[in-house]
């Protein structure tokens, strides 16, 4: 699977944003929903969960969407199957984070062509943990 073009430099730059929302985040310690956003809240991310299913995770309260979280967004973090991440797309240009992250083998050319257009960089077929490890 392909991945956006972003230079080490652009995520880098991405990764010094701190608010960020999750989509889809687990309360499954095992699955990369929970560990991922729980690597970046002990890395200095302030991690808002967002998961219609569970009233909190790692502590913080859980949202039912995007839209639903009253502070500031920076950036989005998915993680859905490529072929549901539409309409968490549109929901979250709603609220105008600066970038809308597609987690590792995440890819939905319609999604980002969206986003794109709102004026939203789109990181796709990423890990935010394996790339902070990496260029932080």
């Amino acid at each position: 699977m392909e991945r956006d073009d972003h230079s080490d430099k652009q995520i880098q730059d991405i990764l010094s944003m701190k608010k960020v929302a999750v989509v889809g985040m687990s309360k499954n310690p095992s699955k990369a929903a929970h560990y991922v956003p729980r690597y970046l809240s002990e890395n200095g991310f302030d991690i808002t969960p967002v998961n219609p299913s569970a009233d909190e995770i790692l502590g913080k309260k859980c949202y039912e969407s995007v839209s639903d979280i009253d502070e500031d967004v920076e950036i989005v973090d998915i993680f859905r199957p490529s072929d549901e991440v539409l309409p968490f797309v549109q929901e979250a240009i709603k609220k105008k984070p600066k970038v809308i992250w597609l987690q590792e083998g995440i890819h939905n050319p319609e999604a980002e062509k969206l986003a794109r257009d709102a004026g939203i960089t789109v990181v796709f077929n990423r890990c935010m943990l394996a790339e902070h490890q990496r260029l932080c």
